[in-house]
């Protein structure tokens, strides 16, 4: 069972997804806070680095914004020049040009910036100039990614591109056609704004603020229910849902006196999901590890000793193991190159079945998930598309001893 959780007052917001009982997703910001990822400016070039075919641009934030020579040139590799041309035939220093944030700031790191811009809604994204017809992963029957298509071809202007979500699998050809046409006029109207005669940088475009957006992004057929905390919330929310969205109004219902307990569990299985060490059902546990490269999983049998035999054993923590990283990658938003070091097995079989589960259990994620496999030192190999700082380096507040290493520096 799938079920949504919010908590909303005045200033804060927290959203947290349920499957099962088990925390899956878990959002906290302020009440009116947007995020940058979406966000679209008229930017000022700063720099041009031609040893590095990319530019600076300032779009107004702290750190000036990435545009790497693949974000000028035409999304569509039909319309891409047969020889790459030179970053200072595209861009110039002083040049005012509109750019998306595609990543956040992280660390050090400015944000990076695109000009293939993109325009989320509830059915689909809008890519104005992608000239591309996409189907969301998750919708895997042929003939319903065939009939998503063709409806998308019919109302698509030519050069437009366009990527059917999953929540566009059971709705009507007018609902996916009203999105698009929203989402298009939308775009136009910062076109608009971008050839006013104002200084750069300058804000053109934002996504929703943060429970509009997790809203349209989350609550979807497959959940069974979104309990509130609050009379008002629960307006707010069901005033959020198109007209006729198979029936999703009337599963956002008041937290109930038997609903309270879920404040508790979200809270400290929230806890539990952002320690260095995590431990499986079984017995098992997870040592987690970050740098600023990649996010190791080491895994351990623990106190699980099992009933059959060492290398059952082995490879039934490692199916737990599977599972539970997936769940967490999602939990503590993980993004960037990932590395798992189940315990050895010696049967191919096992070791197949353990990548088999981990790719079944990450085509759940809504943020992109590329399982590379096995590599020769016997080491998994993922990567996870990366947005914003994952949850570990906001949350919590770093030790004032270890900075979050685990160990105590004493030489000053």
């Amino acid at each position: 069972m799938k079920r949504i959780w919010v908590n909303s007052d005045d200033e804060h917001t927290e959203v947290a997804v349920l499957e099962s009982g088990k925390l899956m997703e878990y959002y906290k910001g302020k009440r009116n806070q947007g995020q940058l990822a979406g966000n679209i400016y008229i930017g000022l070039v700063v720099r041009v680095l031609q040893g590095m075919q990319s530019a600076f641009v300032d779009v107004g934030l702290e750190k000036n914004g990435f545009l790497y020579i693949d974000d000028v040139l035409p999304a569509h590799m039909d319309r891409q020049p047969k020889e790459k041309p030179s970053i200072h035939d595209l861009v110039k220093e002083g040049q005012q040009i509109m750019v998306q944030v595609v990543k956040e700031p992280v660390g050090n790191k400015g944000a990076k910036v695109t000009t293939h811009y993109s325009i989320p809604g509830r059915y689909g994204v809008y890519m104005p100039h992608a000239d591309y017809i996409g189907v969301s992963r998750k919708i895997e029957n042929p003939a319903d990614r065939d009939r998503l298509k063709r409806i998308a071809e019919r109302h698509l202007q030519p050069g437009e591109g366009f990527v059917v979500r999953t929540a566009a699998l059971r709705e009507s050809e007018e609902a996916l056609a009203a999105d698009l046409i929203e989402l298009r006029g939308r775009y136009r109207q910062l076109e608009e704004a971008a050839k006013l005669d104002a200084p750069a940088p300058r804000l053109l475009y934002s996504d929703l603020e943060m429970l509009p957006r997790l809203i349209r992004d989350l609550f979807r057929d497959d959940v069974q229910e979104l309990i509130v905390t609050s009379e008002r919330t629960l307006q707010e929310i069901r005033g959020l849902i198109p007209a006729g969205s198979s029936g999703l109004a009337e599963r956002v219902k008041l937290q109930s006196a038997t609903d309270r307990s879920i404040g508790e569990s979200v809270a400290r299985q929230l806890e539990n999901g952002l320690k260095r060490k995590v431990w499986l059902d079984n017995g098992g546990y997870l040592i987690i590890d970050r740098t600023e490269a990649l996010t190791v999983f080491d895994v351990n049998t623990g106190k699980y000793t099992g009933t059959i035999d060492l290398e059952r054993t082995v490879f039934d923590t490692n199916m737990e193991a599977a599972r539970e990283i997936a769940r967490l990658l999602r939990l503590r938003d993980i993004g960037g190159l990932i590395i798992i070091d189940f315990i050895d097995m010696e049967t191919d079989d096992y070791r197949q079945a353990v990548l088999e589960e981990l790719i079944r259990e990450t085509r759940k994620d809504r943020t992109k998930t590329v399982v590379v496999g096995w590599t020769r030192l016997g080491l998994v190999e993922l990567t996870r598309k990366k947005v914003r700082d994952s949850m570990e380096t906001t949350a919590p507040e770093p030790c004032s001893a270890c900075g979050g290493s685990g160990f105590a520096d004493f030489i000053k």
